[in-house]
């Protein structure tokens, strides 16, 4: 996650008083040239500047000032410097009589002393200016190659407001959950000739992909499992086309669907799931553990290519799975890959659906109540923001929160998860319900 420690996040905004964080520039994905940090910082408000090094520390600054390129000097009584010395973050103030940084078209200054991104580079620089007492060595271990720089727009929690009644109506009870349940066991889907709706997960790396597959399995298990591989690694830890079957319980019969993991996908070409793999998954072609390489398309043998695929064999549902704490740094490259697939997908009349994951991590108000998710004008806004850079209804959009940490099921994340899978079966028989609908060719 961003500010990669929970514990230090509520520790910066604790700096701050009663504010939250909304990520506006991530080098790693914006680049570290100034114009990029101008580009999505400029005329903010107060912001909050993180950087990471190499030898692990964590520190920045914040100004109360907007960036706004005006080539003036800035007077700003808030500003400070941090860097976390142990558990705990030690702020430094301006000392007097100077000035708290130049507003110029180049990267961020604190004093004209401390420069991030110096010369469009990862590196931290320190000119020798005495606008702040600092210490290079407790400050940042004096590692001047950074690993990560991030800028946070500051704003007072009141700014995260609630709705006055539930944008969604969802029961947050035991019979909801067993009803859920109950009924995706007696799914019947109306072909005859498909037995179990065969739902595909596609994403950027760490999304959430193969931890949904855990969730739903943990719920009809009735206790924790692990079988897909997750994480948040940089590059995906899923290579391989999986199939994963969900049994109703350690001796229970199949449940109705498979749930379908894929690599993740990667904005750079030639890096994780390549579009036509996606094209061939779709149609059936991929056998179970095909391992993938973003080199070479996959390559169906003559005898399998010369007889076409079932349809019991092909896609019937298609889910996007977004993090919802990273909507805002999706960047062009990767959503011009998530189009591409979008008019192939549609093209075969497939079932369509947005899985919006980490709602916790998105907003304070979900992450300390997750029955807050649909009375919350912030993930309301991201569901908005979703739909409208995937081009999908803001209907076919689904917050949840999968299981990551936890150790026992919870309800309130149970009936968000399931109402997600009911969702996928419905959205599903939707298709096959259009007069216009002809299965996938």
């Amino acid at each position: 996650m961003s500010i990669q420690l929970k514990e230090k996040r509520k520790q910066l905004c604790g700096l701050l008083g009663n504010v939250e964080l909304s990520l506006l520039y991530k080098a790693s994905v914006h680049g570290y040239q100034a114009s990029a940090f101008h580009q999505r910082c400029d005329r903010q408000g107060p912001t909050l500047l993180v950087a990471y090094n190499r030898s692990g520390y964590i520190f920045g600054g914040y100004t109360s000032v907007d960036y706004t390129q005006s080539g003036q000097y800035i007077t700003d009584e808030g500003i400070f410097l941090f860097s976390f010395q142990g558990k705990i973050p030690v702020c430094i103030k301006v000392n007097s009589g100077y000035n708290a940084r130049i507003d110029d078209a180049g990267v961020p200054n604190f004093g004209q002393q401390l420069y991030f991104c110096y010369n469009n580079q990862p590196v931290v620089y320190n000119s020798g200016s005495s606008a702040f007492s600092l210490n290079t060595a407790t400050m940042y271990g004096n590692d001047t190659q950074l690993s990560e720089c991030e800028v946070y727009k500051v704003e007072q929690s009141s700014a995260v407001s609630t709705e006055e009644k539930p944008w969604r109506n969802v029961l947050w009870t035991a019979e909801r959950k067993d009803k859920l349940m109950e009924m995706v066991r007696n799914h019947k889907p109306l072909m005859t000739s498909v037995s179990r709706v065969r739902i595909l997960m596609i994403g950027p790396v760490g999304a959430g992909k193969s931890s949904f597959f855990n969730s739903i399995n943990s719920i009809f298990m009735g206790r924790m499992t692990s079988k897909a591989m997750s994480g948040s690694a940089g590059t995906s830890l899923t290579t391989q086309f999986r199939t994963y079957p969900v049994k109703d319980g350690r001796e229970g019969k199949p449940l109705p669907f498979v749930l379908c993991d894929t690599m993740g996908l990667e904005e750079q070409t030639g890096a994780g799931l390549d579009i036509e793999d996606i094209s061939s998954i779709l149609q059936g072609h991929v056998p179970d553990r095909y391992k993938f390489n973003p080199m070479v398309p996959f390559q169906p043998d003559e005898q399998k290519a010369s007889r076409p695929a079932s349809l019991q064999e092909k896609i019937h549902c298609v889910v996007y799975v977004i993090d919802a704490t990273k909507i805002s740094l999706m960047s062009d490259k990767l959503q011009e890959k998530l189009a591409s697939i979008r008019r192939k997908v549609n093209s075969l009349g497939i079932a369509q659906i947005v899985l919006m994951t980490k709602v916790d991590e998105a907003c304070p108000l979900v992450e300390k109540d997750l029955q807050s998710l649909y009375v919350s004008s912030y993930i309301k806004s991201k569901v908005q923001e979703v739909s409208s850079r995937l081009g999908v209804p803001v209907s076919c959009v689904l917050p949840v929160k999968n299981y990551s940490q936890e150790l026992e099921l919870e309800l309130n994340c149970d009936v968000l998860l399931l109402t997600a899978l009911q969702q996928m079966l419905h959205f599903f028989e939707s298709c096959f319900e259009l007069p216009l609908y002809c299965p996938i060719k």
